[in-house]
């Protein structure tokens, strides 16, 4: 479905129909899994008048930007559209054109550049100049669609909190975790479902051409000491499974690091409560957010959310196995 809605979103909030398509149209830009890629030189083109001086001139103060953070496939889209719901909220899925244009080396997929790119992102890596890129960015976002708060949903940016602190210090992060297993499982149905070939390269979950793969290993992997016996071995991994097992762990591994150091800026959520008991999950993360409350948006979010069966455990990489179970336990998943 386009722009992730359907009847009952329409039903709900109709007002909330165009800015949903403006987003998707204006200023998320199609990465190279989907369809449509023939408007990004569109959007870059409109994203790159924004970031000049009278481009700025369209704009609203971005306060308090919400950044929902973690592993793909762990309920993140579905949390970022309830969110679209609520009255002050504008909702980017994934607006990685607009991060492009702000840092050249954020793209670790390939969706817009080959060249050299960063998992992790420091404040150190903010210049004066990329700040103001996006405020203009996230600025122009919300006057044009009549916001006053926006959600942008790009789980990587675990990795570069300090660099959006730098760039936004009044930020605030929604750190989603799911269940290992589920999340796993998704990530390896969702490649051998979506991925695709083009031109002779291979596009999918792991960025072109193995390109987010290589990366992942390179720059999370090889460095951290946990992985210190089995690294050289992962770069050979070509299991959906194992290489979503490696994704996971570095990332809720990552997500608890930025918690302790951050803790006046993360709240975290797990989607099983999100979805078993969407009104008092959504009230605590609203009142971290600072969102007023809105009746509308939480008997949307009601209707929406359900649980999810969990899936079965499948056979882990035993030299990954012992590191996963510790990582459950840790975010409070026990066998």
């Amino acid at each position: 479905m386009i722009a992730q809605l359907d009847a009952l979103y329409i039903k709900t909030r109709p007002t909330k129909v165009l800015t949903r398509l403006m987003s998707y149209a204006l200023f998320e830009g199609r990465p190279v899994t989907t369809k449509g890629r023939w408007i990004n030189p569109l959007v870059f083109s409109l994203l790159k008048t924004v970031t000049t001086p009278v481009g700025a001139l369209w704009k609203r103060a971005v306060e308090k930007p919400i950044f929902i953070l973690g592993t793909g496939r762990s309920g993140s889209t579905i949390l970022g559209i309830v969110l679209s719901m609520h009255r002050h909220v504008g909702y980017l899925n994934e607006p990685k054109a607009m991060w492009h244009l702000i840092h050249p080396q954020e793209d670790v997929i390939g969706n817009y550049s080959c060249a050299e790119a960063k998992y992790r992102l420091t404040a150190k890596d903010a210049t004066d100049e990329m700040k103001q890129r996006a405020h203009r960015l996230f600025g122009a976002y919300l006057a044009s669609t009549f916001s006053q708060r926006v959600v942008d949903k790009y789980p990587e940016l675990i990795f570069r909190v300090d660099f959006v602190r730098a760039l936004f210090p009044d930020a605030r992060f929604i750190f989603l975790v799911r269940n290992g297993w589920d999340t796993c499982h998704s990530i390896a149905t969702w490649s051998e479902r979506l991925g695709v070939r083009v031109n002779g390269e291979a596009h999918d979950w792991w960025g072109v051409e193995d390109r987010k793969w290589h990366l992942l290993v390179e720059q999370l992997v090889e460095p951290e000491p946990l992985f210190t016996e089995c690294a050289a071995e992962m770069k050979h991994f070509d299991r959906h499974l194992d290489r979503a097992m490696v994704e996971w762990i570095v990332t809720m591994r990552e997500g608890l690091r930025v918690m302790e150091s951050s803790p006046d800026a993360v709240h975290i959520v797990h989607f099983e409560e999100l979805t078993s008991r969407p009104s008092e999950t959504l009230a605590r993360l609203c009142d971290f957010c600072e969102l007023p409350a809105d009746a509308r948006f939480l008997d949307y979010a009601r209707e929406t959310l359900h649980p999810v069966p969990p899936r079965e455990p499948f056979d882990a990489h035993p030299k990954l196995a012992p590191i996963f179970h510790d990582t459950l336990a840790k975010l409070g998943y026990h066998r």
